[in-house]
């Protein structure tokens, strides 16, 4: 028997899930999101689903209705509101693999709900950005059926390796990493930025070629700048729940809650327009300079 495949959430992330494992598996692959139901984006969101051949599902219940397996591919912040919605309706023996970048605190919170109505959660930790890799992005899963499940994605060619049956494991790998590689970032914004408005990148930036050679820090600080600039407000949901993962490990979040406030700067700029007309492939003094035209006016 096929699998009935459900995505809740369908962002740039639940789109690329939703299309990959219908391709892969050929199965009934149903989405669900607000934006299904919104008059604003309703018409251009069933479209492209109806388009890829992912049937829009009118709400939570009727996604959970038909599904076998439930993905959650939200923002951070509707996590915990997913889990809790899923766990009205979601039919006994359903796995939910939830793929968002929450704390391990919150996905224990989701675990419990899931787990109590009948369905077995499965936590992942997806390792790096999702579109270059599209399905095959690297994730590690935890839960008690972490390993059953981690054998069916494997059978559709994606990258998933259990690692603990306790849920919170991977949670805490990917956001421990977070705060490396968001942290990344915005040193990148800022310290480019501040070396273009002084004049002195063509100093600057060679001394990291010297430091970290193996690192191409122009290309590299373009794509920090188009990442943040294009998912800063997603990216900062995702360093405060890693904020909240330092906290419930006993320490001040002093680096992670700074990280956080520089991507949602970053995504108000975008907002307001700072960056429109900029090519994806712009390089990072293009970014830096929009930036610095905007604290001119200021």
């Amino acid at each position: 028997m096929g699998w009935r495949i459900g995505v809740i959430g369908y962002g740039e992330v639940g789109k690329i899930f939703a299309r990959g494992l219908k391709d892969q598996t050929g199965d009934w692959v149903g989405a669900w999101d607000l934006k299904f139901d919104d008059a604003a984006s309703r018409d251009a969101e069933r479209s492209h689903a109806a388009a890829n051949g992912i049937e829009a599902c009118a709400s939570a219940a009727a996604l959970c209705e038909r599904a076998s397996l439930i993905i959650s591919a939200v923002t951070a912040a509707n996590t915990l509101a997913v889990a809790q919605e899923v766990a009205r309706h979601v039919r006994p023996g359903t796995l939910f693999l939830d793929v968002n970048s929450a704390s391990p605190g919150a996905k224990t919170q989701c675990a419990a709900l899931i787990d109590a109505a009948g369905g077995h959660y499965v936590e992942a930790g997806v390792m790096t950005s999702v579109p270059p890799y599209g399905i095959k992005v690297p994730m590690l899963l935890g839960g008690a059926k972490a390993e059953e499940l981690a054998g069916v994605l494997q059978g559709w060619g994606m990258e998933a390796k259990a690692v603990a049956e306790q849920i919170g494991v991977a949670s805490a790998i990917k956001l421990c990493r977070s705060v490396m590689i968001k942290g990344l970032e915005a040193l990148v914004i800022e310290s480019y930025t501040t070396a273009r408005a002084c004049g002195v990148e063509e100093h600057m930036i060679p001394t990291l070629y010297e430091t970290f050679p193996g690192i191409d820090w122009s290309s590299q600080g373009a794509y920090f700048f188009s990442r943040v600039a294009q998912h800063g407000k997603r990216r900062a949901e995702e360093m405060r729940e890693a904020a909240n993962t330092v906290a419930e490990a006993g320490f001040t979040p002093f680096m992670a809650a700074a990280i956080a406030e520089k991507h949602d700067w970053v995504a108000l700029q975008a907002r307001s327009g700072v960056f429109a007309g900029l090519p994806r492939d712009a390089a990072w003094q293009d970014y830096a300079d929009r930036l610095l035209q905007t604290l001119s006016k200021e």
